[in-house]
Formats: structure tokens, sequence, C-alpha cells
């Protein structure tokens, strides 16, 4: 073990999301209001910590609403449902909150404007992210799934002239663009939102870590296995030649990471408390000497309204 000072830049922005504060405030003030249990199909977010904790405060995680008594508070998580849920939902009479991120609502809709004009819709996500299976459930119409360009080749709309295509959030504009360009190029006619439809959130994030991965040595993400968001940070790093780690908690650190570094980049995917990137940085400071600064970048200040039943107020930053 090196006394050399490590010097540890945050990446800016970094961890929580509007859509994210406002899916776990939604929780916190349901149990609030109707006492525990308050039933959430699917983790909230993709985030241990953020389960766990809600877990110790009454909430009960199932994987369908099957598993929900009838008439139950039941919460829908961050990344939205099909249309059959909400059906099976109303169904066994659940009492349901929808903390659908605003966004995610948004592509719901765009879609669903797209197939009643009679539009084939083209999905640009990952096969079996709860997003995109709640977006493809929520779209009554022809939906094609693509995740590379090379899904791009297999798509057979209906009318290659009445053709649009939708993203999943979690994909920043620089993770569509080649699959939109090989769209474009074998459906001219394709049509698609406009680039400010893109989730504020990931695309910054993404922006930061680029800029982050200029100035150090190694990067840290601190973010879920199963967070697509994170993992898109981690793989950036990659990307730009730096080693990049993902860690859930800062027992994950091996000390070899940081064996050889001057300087630590650290960034936290959407759905990651910022507890947990404070407990990086003592477990940092506790192997080396450290020095922590701020990377310049962009200040969010996005924040959604809760549900009416919940107080309607704007989500707690």
């Amino acid at each position: 073990m090196t006394d050399q000072p490590l010097k540890v830049i945050l990446a800016q922005p970094r961890g929580f999301c509007a859509g994210v504060e406002r899916a776990i405030e939604i929780v916190d003030r349901a149990l609030q209001k109707y006492g525990e249990p308050v039933h959430v199909r699917h983790e909230i977010v993709h985030n241990k910590r953020v389960v766990e904790g809600l877990k110790a405060r009454g909430a009960r995680f199932v994987e369908e609403v099957a598993d929900v008594p009838t008439g139950a508070v039941t919460v829908f998580s961050a990344h939205g449902v099909a249309a059959t849920v909400e059906r099976d939902a109303a169904a066994r009479a659940l009492h349901v909150i929808d903390a659908t991120c605003p966004l995610v609502t948004k592509v719901h809709r765009e879609g669903q404007r797209y197939a009643e004009r009679g539009y084939d819709v083209v999905l640009i996500g990952h096969p079996g992210h709860p997003e995109v299976e709640g977006t493809m459930g929520q779209i009554q119409g022809t939906v094609h799934l693509v995740s590379s360009v090379a899904d791009v080749a297999g798509v057979t709309p209906r009318d290659p002239d009445r053709l649009a295509y939708v993203t999943q959030t979690t994909l920043s504009v620089d993770d569509t663009r080649d699959i939109i360009g090989a769209l474009k190029r074998r459906f001219p006619a394709i049509v698609g939102p406009d680039v400010k439809d893109i989730c504020y959130a990931t695309q910054n994030r993404q922006t930061a870590v680029r800029e982050l991965a200029r100035q150090v040595d190694v990067i840290l993400v601190v973010g879920a296995r199963n967070s697509s968001n994170s993992n898109r940070l981690r793989e950036i790093g990659q990307d730009m030649n730096k080693p990049s780690y993902l860690i859930e908690d800062a027992e994950m650190i091996e000390d070899a990471w940081i064996a050889g570094a001057g300087v630590v980049g650290l960034t936290a995917g959407a759905s990651a408390p910022e507890a947990v990137v404070q407990e990086v940085i003592q477990r940092l400071a506790a192997m080396r000497p450290i020095e922590v600064e701020t990377l310049d970048g962009i200040e969010e200040n996005v924040h959604f309204k809760l549900p009416e039943e919940l107080g309607g107020a704007i989500a707690s930053a």
C-alpha cells in the first residue's frame, strides 16, 4: 500500500435523476398515508440499497400483481408496465399508484399516437428490460424491437412508408445514433421524436463520464448490475481506454484497481444513492490520502410532480 496521494474527481451530474427521486418518494408517502404494507411491482428502481431501505419501512416487492392481495395498495415501478398489467390490477381491485417516470410515460404516448395513425413502431431498446416490456405492452399496434444496427435488417414493416421509432429512455443520443442512422438509410420515410425527447439524465451522465475519462486513470461507477444506465457508464469509460469498474458498494473495490492510479474518477448511475458515493470516498480515504474535487458539469434542476392523492407537490430533490 502506497502513501502517494490520490485525487478523486466526482462526475457532475451523477446519481439520482428526477424520475428515481419521484418513484422513491411515492413509496415513502404511500407508506405514510396508507400504512404498511405497500406492495411494489418489481424493484421500484434498480438499486439494492434503495429496495432494502424501503423494505425496512414496510414495502413489499412482488414480481406480478397476482402476488398482491385483492384490494391492496400497489405501486408500479419507475420503469412502467404493460397495459395487461394495468388490466390485471384492475381485475384484482388493487389501489394502484403509478410511479412510472414521466419521461417513460411520454414514450408510451408517442408510440401509441404513431400506432393509432397506422404506423408500425420500432422500439430501440434492450430485450427483457422492464421499461422495454412496459413500452411494448402499452403500444396497441405492431412493434419491432431492435437493440443493434444488425437488428435493423430484420425489420419488416407492413408499409415502409408508415414507420416510426421511439427509444428506451435509458439510452442516450450517442447510444441510439447509429441505429437511427441505419433505420433512416433503410427506411427513408421513417419518423421519430426530436433529440430533446431523449432522457436528460442519461445523456448528462454519459457526457460527464466522457469528460471524466479524459482526466483520470481509473473510473468507478456506483450502480446495480441490472441497471442499464450504470452498465453503459462503465462501458463508456472502458471504450475510452480507462479501466472502469461497476460497483454496488464500497466493499467491492479491489486494492489492485487503485494501486497504480494517481487520479480516480467516480460517478453513479441514475438509481444510485449519493450515500453510497460518499461511502466509496471513505473507502478510498482508508486506502490512501485523498483530495476530492467535483468536475464542472451540468447542474440539473428537473423535478416531477407526485400523484395528486399523495399531495401533488414536486418531489423532493
